[in-house]
This record gives C-alpha cells, structure tokens and sequence, in this order.
C-alpha cells in the first residue's frame, strides 16, 4: 500500500550548526518521527509566498497536512493590536499557513494543527486569540518550564464522540503542553471538543462537517505513546486511497 505523504509546515528561524549561522526553515524531528512511525511520509513545507496565493500547488500533491508549533501568530492576523507578551511573530509564515489551512478544508483533505496550529487553524476560520492565558485562568501552568516539555503534563477532557477522542482513543486524556496563547473567539464551523481539567481553557477544536479537520493544544509528537499523528496519518491514507480510486 502507498505511504500517505504529509506536508508539515516549517518554521523560519535563525540557527547555528557546523561553522554556519543562517536563517533556516526547521521542524523539530519529533514530528517526523512521528509521522515515519505512523506509516507515512513526511514533507516539509517552507512559506512560500507564490503557494500563499496559490495553495492548490501543493496541496494538489499531499494526503494530509500539519500545521505545526512554533511562534506567536501576528494578531494582525485577526485584526488585533500585539500585546507585550506576543513575541517573534513571522507574518510571511502565519499567511502562507492560513492559505494552506483554508485550501486544505476547501478540498477536504485531512488536517491537524498542534498548539499554534490549532490557534492558525482558528485564525484561519475567522477566529481570535486570547495573546497571554496567564493573565486570564491566573496561572501559568499551560506552559511550566520555556523551552522543555518537562512536568508539563495535565488531562485534557475530550467530547464523547468527537474526532478528538477517536483521535486519542479515550476522553480523558494525559498532554504535554507548551504555550501561553489560546482559542479566543471560534472561527466559523468550529466546535470545541476538549478542554483542560485545569481552568477549562480549549485544548480541542473540529470541524464536524469534514472528514478530518483537527486542532489540538498540546503536543501528541512529544509523547511515543500519543496515537493523535497516526490518526491524522490513517485519515490521509484513506483519502489517497479514495482519490486513487475515482
């Protein structure tokens, strides 16, 4: 059976290897991993302005699509002003996701966001963002440690019968989180289907209307034990089938 081939958006950042410091579009290996150990493929997409006007290109050529972690996105997105906590927002990036998040849902090809990702997807359906959950749920448990996954683990309440509790295999559900922004306003067709049993802030967003739209708000690829990517990756693997097919 062919491979299901998943695009994963790269982040641009600047980094230091060898005798090299350069600007860099990276992913952290955990999401290819992930994807290799689900069975597929995994492509990594660098923005591109010429794709953000024409995602079709691309998308044309995938089974599934990851919207990966990262930056803040730029609350011009979403037609805020930046609050001091938003930090090293990269508008080139946030545009090109959105087109790619809009197109894939046009075509229903299957879709997960992870922590920013999630907040794009929502961004992307006409959704906001809350800039800094500290100063909202009093705490800064959503993202303990900066930089590191350690001790960051909390349950997550998923909706009986969503996709988000099909994707995890049970409605209770152990995360490892990382992040101080959150689901605001839902975008259109949006519906939450998880929640922190911290301060019930969403952990989960969907589409209910399509085969495999997903946000999630913490970071299945940091857990060996998470089946959240192989979901995502059975999904993709069953719409190649199916286009094969006609």
């Amino acid at each position: 059976m062919r491979r299901a081939l998943i695009g994963i958006c790269t982040a641009l950042e600047r980094a230091r290897w060898s005798v090299w410091d350069q600007p860099v579009a990276l992913l952290p290996l955990g999401y290819i991993e992930a994807v290799q150990r689900a069975g597929g493929i995994a492509l990594l997409l660098a923005p591109d302005a010429h794709l953000s006007d024409d995602p079709a290109q691309v998308l044309e050529l995938l089974d599934g699509l990851i919207l990966a972690g990262g930056a803040d996105i730029d609350p011009s997105s979403y037609g805020r002003e930046a609050h001091p906590e938003t930090h090293d927002t990269v508008p080139a990036r946030d545009a090109f996701e959105i087109s790619l998040a809009r197109g894939a849902i046009e075509r229903d090809l299957p879709l997960l966001g992870i922590c920013r990702g999630m907040q794009l997807l929502n961004v992307a359906l006409g959704g906001t963002l809350i800039q800094h959950l500290p100063e909202h749920v009093g705490h800064g448990e959503h993202r303990r440690v900066p930089g590191s996954f350690d001790g960051a683990e909390h349950d997550v309440k998923l909706s009986e019968g969503s996709l988000a509790a099909r994707a995890a295999g049970e409605r209770e559900h152990v995360t490892r989180s990382h992040h101080h922004q959150g689901v605001e306003r839902l975008g259109e067709g949006l519906v939450v289907s998880g929640v922190s049993q911290l301060d019930e802030v969403p952990e989960a967003i969907e589409l209910p209307d399509r085969r495999f739209v997903l946000g999630v708000q913490w970071h299945p690829e940091a857990d060996v034990h998470s089946s959240v990517l192989g979901a995502l990756v059975a999904a993709a693997r069953r719409h190649g089938a199916t286009l094969a097919s006609d």
